[in-house]
């Protein structure tokens, strides 16, 4: 559809009150439409592989090095690029991507990988020192280092694998290793080259990726296009501007981000988790909430969906557990039990004898969107009967009262690794235990979760029985697709082209 007429339509649609400013479908990751009688995108007829009219954005001023990147944007267009040892679906399953197959030593502490007869871009194959290499560059970049929290070695072996060594037993570990591999000589550079199905091809008329002729394998992708030309984009607005009145034909945009632009022409829409955590935790110094049963009904006063609605637009997914409700480690009978009831924390706040009593909401103020949801979170406590006052501050000043934890209460967000790792919280002198959240106990369980999944319902309950912590929420992105485009898209994490070589892991675990 001519893009200027649709826009046209859908501000027709907006005056007849049909749809007004912000209205954003709840995203399910099926391909949703604001018009509300689209059937979706499995009804249009499949596009013929040469002529799938994708162009995507990206900022030519900003790295496509997957350890270097940290913009959404420019991320979008490394699965197409480059490959891992695993890959994540949008549930949290692993297949094996770059891995031919691989052995767990019986204390799950040592894991071996061996590799296929991949190629990179240029034609060369993939090798064991690319692998290492790959994994020392992410283990030492800000996106990808907490994923090493246990790691202690990456090694070759003599038979042609390799050898990770872990400092406790981990069932999981090939949960985090989708991470992007290249070619050991390029892992400092702006633009290397990886062994995914497409390369970067730049030209006198702009940049655009190729579809590669010699693909080391084959999948059946939900992109087909021979050749995506890249649009050159500056800011989030340009990019939505491109994307309604010209060529720009898939987007993908941060709902939670200060540059968010609204979308409002016609298109199909998904959403694609990004890890990222919002939640809340008391400071051990708090004169309030050194009362544990206060502490522990936290959670009741916390109305998760009014804020993923109000202030996310419905790209993000609420938690009453610290884990993705994606994952396979959300218990939703466990979380039911500690959802929404406001009741219930002021009866705590009026058994604890503070009513009336102020209490501090420490919150970044380098992000505005935060201190947004910091505000409502504190008309959802003064309603229940505590007076919040709400301490925004950035830089050295905000750090110094994190660390003396000058505080009551504490909003904060981290991107969780996806297996949902908590131990970084619970830990003596952990990268996440502000106010003093550190608890042997709750580390140990950490620990315990890593080694057996079924072990995450005995830390998710005691976290929140002892009050440790108060998940609120995991955030999404969104993308945008020119409607009929795309049959089959299923965004995972950090991967918004997902495709299945139809590998499994129980044939590539050799047994011992």
């Amino acid at each position: 559809m001519n893009r200027l007429l649709a826009l046209v339509l859908c501000l027709c649609l907006v005056l007849c009150g049909c749809a007004s400013k912000g209205d954003v479908y709840t995203p399910t990751g099926d391909g949703l439409s604001y018009d509300e009688d689209y059937t979706g995108p499995q009804n249009k007829p499949q596009q013929d592989n040469k002529e799938q009219p994708l162009s995507l954005p990206y900022y030519p001023d900003r790295s496509l090095n997957p350890y270097l990147c940290e913009d959404f944007t420019n991320r979008t267009l490394l699965s197409l690029l480059f490959q891992s040892l695993f890959t994540v679906d949008r549930d949290y399953n692993v297949e094996p991507q770059l891995c031919k197959s691989f052995v767990v030593a019986k204390d799950l502490k040592s894991y071996t990988f061996y590799l296929e007869q991949a190629t990179f871009s240029d034609g060369a194959p993939l090798t064991v020192e690319d692998v290492v290499a790959s994994f020392q560059a992410a283990r030492n970049s800000n996106y990808y280092k907490g994923r090493f929290l246990h790691v202690t070695e990456i090694v070759p072996t003599a038979d042609g694998g390799i050898t990770f060594t872990l400092d406790t037993p981990m069932e999981s570990l090939p949960l985090l290793l989708d991470i992007p591999i290249v070619k050991a000589a390029e892992v400092a550079l702006d633009r290397p080259i990886g062994t995914g199905p497409y390369t970067l091809y730049s030209a006198t008329g702009g940049e655009s990726l190729m579809r590669r002729s010699d693909w080391w394998c084959s999948a059946d992708m939900a992109i087909t296009a021979e050749t995506i030309p890249l649009f050159a984009a500056n800011s989030a607005i340009h990019i939505r501007d491109q994307f309604e009145f010209s060529d720009l034909s898939l987007v993908c945009a941060d709902p939670g981000s200060d540059h968010y632009a609204d979308y409002r022409c016609d298109y199909e829409l998904w959403d694609c988790e990004n890890g990222i955590f919002l939640y809340l935790t008391t400071s051990r110094n708090s004169e309030i909430f050194k009362n544990d049963a206060l502490r522990i009904a936290l959670t009741y006063a916390i109305d998760r969906d009014a804020l993923t609605k109000e202030h996310y637009r419905g790209f993000a997914r609420s938690a009453s557990l610290p884990a993705s409700p994606l994952s396979p480690y959300y218990s939703q009978s466990l979380a039911d039990k500690y959802k929404y009831d406001g009741v219930k924390f002021a009866q705590a706040v009026k058994d604890a004898g503070v009513e009336g009593s102020t209490a501090v909401l420490l919150v970044n103020n380098d992000d505005s969107l935060r201190l947004r949801v910091a505000r409502a979170i504190g008309r959802m406590l003064t309603d229940c009967g505590l007076d919040i006052q709400i301490k925004a501050l950035s830089g050295s000043a905000y750090t110094d009262a994190l660390k003396s934890r000058n505080f009551d209460l504490y909003l904060g967000q981290t991107r969780l690794s996806p297996n949902m790792d908590l131990s970084a919280f619970f830990a003596t002198y952990g990268d996440l235990s502000w106010g003093g959240v550190n608890d042997l106990g709750a580390y140990a369980l950490s620990l315990q979760a890593l080694e057996n999944h079924g072990n995450f319902f005995t830390l998710h309950k005691l976290v929140m029985d002892q009050g440790l912590l108060c998940p609120i929420l995991f955030r999404s992105y969104s993308i945008y697709a020119d409607r009929g485009l795309i049959s089959d898209l299923t965004p995972a994490r950090d991967n918004v082209f997902y495709y299945s070589l139809g590998k499994t892991m129980e044939n590539a675990e050799i047994s011992q």
